[in-house]
């Protein structure tokens, strides 16, 4: 056997960065200890090796690890509590239910009766393909699983099914407006729900690293009329600013009905899923109040699989996307809490915060959103963004007087809709754009326009509800 593939030039510039950073210690800024430093040394060169991956994401996190600790840093029985870490579990926990709803063919079975019951229209097949995306988030963390696995491929087969091919004009029939609707839709419901995207359980363990803490119910209830709002309008725009050229597919329904005949009726690991999955839905929606953590529910969902046989022990092993999210999670979670801990965060907020001094906190936190979405065209990982600037443009925005869950909150959703603006700024973008629908220059130019409504709908209609229900 060969071996393993190492892009080695991947490790150039997060070394670099890294060694600059650690050797200006001597004339680092005061306030600042020695540890703090190095510790950020060793954190933004694991970051920057996140965006320039000579090894996948876990595997550059890990070396970050060990670095952390061969440097004395931090010691090994306190640097392994990393993996303590209950959000790295949650999402690890909600890849593996969401390997259950792909399994069984229940995600697949949702697809087909929201087509037959919206599929008249073209612009129906828009809200029914956003629909599956809506339905299966809240238990599908991996937005490229629910968008590649779950949502593309009936897309896919729709488009074929109306002669609209990717890389040819065909692609304008229907394949091309519905592809990049899903992609929005895709966007909204990342927002909508905590556990519909990785880098969201990250945000709420870099949150509860500043004292804030975000329940699954917390999040849901802020995000869902902005969310919402988004969900029914941006389809509408999407229809009128890329108007695919059939407008009525009745053969959609037909199409729908007839993979539902081919599929037969729900077979019983398909009821036991369906009752699990809105078990634990209820659950998470009801854990504040039952006093229970968000990732018992998920490991309690997990072990009802196992008991009625929907999932196994090798699915669980062979689920390589949620021990993928396990180790990078807890890592760059724990280095992101040390820094906290060792007042490097604090110090970085209020140098920033001094920058904008005088700023009204409105004015302030709108800047921060906004400089925060844009910066998303250097990055090509939203875990890397959100690790890199979450903590220190909330605690910049709290140095200025913005509402502590206000910010946190208007921050986090922002880390979901600055998916829309390159081809690659996620998984599905990666995906999507790259199926031959969309030009990549429509892609961008699009994506633009639809950035500016999500900044608007979230720089206003957000912040009045969360202010309607109290939560600032």
């Amino acid at each position: 056997m060969g071996l393993a593939k190492v892009k080695y030039k991947g490790f150039i510039a997060p070394l670099i960065i890294g060694l600059l950073i650690w050797f200006t210690a001597p004339v680092r800024p005061a306030g600042v200890s020695v540890a703090a430093w190095h510790m950020m040394a060793i954190f933004i060169a694991t970051i920057a090796a996140c965006i320039t991956q000579p090894l996948p994401i876990a595997a550059v996190t890990l070396i970050g690890f060990t670095v952390m600790v061969l440097t004395k840093l931090v010691p090994m029985d306190d640097a392994l509590t990393a993996f303590s870490n209950s959000s790295s579990w949650l999402i690890a926990m909600a890849f593996m239910l969401a390997r259950g709803i792909i399994k069984t063919g229940l995600g697949h079975r949702i697809a087909l009766y929201l087509i037959k019951a919206f599929g008249k229209k073209t612009l129906g097949l828009a809200y029914a393909v956003g629909g599956i995306d809506l339905i299966t988030a809240p238990a599908t963390p991996s937005n490229t699983a629910r968008a590649g696995g779950i949502v593309y491929p009936l897309v896919e087969s729709l488009a074929k099914t109306f002669g609209s091919e990717p890389n040819d004009d065909s692609r304008k029939k229907i394949g091309a407006f519905l592809t990049f609707s899903e992609f929005n839709s895709n966007i909204i419901t990342s927002a909508m729900f905590m556990t519909a995207l990785a880098p969201n359980l990250v945000i709420v363990a870099l949150a509860k690293t500043m004292k804030i803490h975000i329940t699954w119910l917390g999040w849901f209830t802020a995000s869902v009329v902005p969310c919402l709002l988004l969900f029914i309008l941006v389809p509408f725009v999407i229809y009128k600013m890329y108007p695919p050229e059939i407008k009525e597919t009745p053969n959609a329904r037909e199409w729908a009905d007839k993979s539902l005949r081919e599929m037969g009726p729900m077979k019983v690991s398909e009821k036991i899923m369906a009752g699990v999955f809105i078990l634990t839905i209820v659950l998470w929606m009801m854990s504040n109040t039952l006093g229970i953590e968000a990732s018992f529910v998920a490991f309690l969902a997990i072990s009802l699989l196992l008991i009625f046989g929907v999932l196994t022990t090798k699915d669980l092993l062979s689920e390589t996307g949620a021990w993928n999210v396990l180790i990078w999670l807890s890592i760059l979670v724990f280095m992101a809490g040390e820094l906290s801990e060792m007042g490097l965060i604090k110090w970085l907020s209020k140098s920033i915060a001094s920058g904008l001094h005088g700023m009204n906190w409105v004015a302030v936190l709108a800047i921060l959103m906004i400089i925060y979405f844009y910066a998303h065209y250097l990055f090509a990982s939203a875990t890397a963004h959100v690790t890199a600037l979450y903590a220190p443009f909330v605690g910049v925005a709290v140095s200025a007087g913005a509402p502590v869950m206000l910010a946190a909150m208007l921050l986090a959703f922002c880390s979901s809709i600055m998916a829309s603006t390159t081809h690659y700024a996620n998984g599905p973008a990666s995906i999507l754009a790259s199926s031959g629908y969309v030009k990549q220059g429509e892609w961008w130019r699009m994506s633009f326009v639809l950035g500016l409504l999500y900044l608007v709908v979230f720089l206003t209609v957000a912040p009045l509800w969360m202010k309607v229900i109290g939560m600032w």
